[in-house]
């Protein structure tokens, strides 16, 4: 399923991967280039395999271990309240 932010998460790409911020309740969230291209896959409307397929290919890991991956930063992103 895509992902999409809540309205009042902002969000900056760095260098160093992506800033989250939660405008309601003021704190920032720090996301890795690994979590960047998993995040940046399902905003452009990928599903979760596309996000997996996107890590084996860009950084030679195993497949099984991205999809753990993935699907772990989805859950922690929608428990957070940062996306649905």
């Amino acid at each position: 399923m895509p992902l999409r932010f809540d309205a009042h998460i902002s969000t900056a790409e760095t260098d160093y991967g992506t800033v989250l911020l939660d405008e309601r309740a003021g704190t920032y969230w720090e996301l890795n280039p690994t979590a960047t291209l998993v995040v940046r896959t399902l905003l452009d409307g990928g599903e979760e395999a596309d996000a997996t397929a996107a890590l084996v290919r860009e950084f030679d890991i195993d497949r099984a271990q991205a999809q753990r991956d993935v699907e772990a930063l989805v859950r922690h992103l929608r428990e957070a309240g940062l996306a649905s």
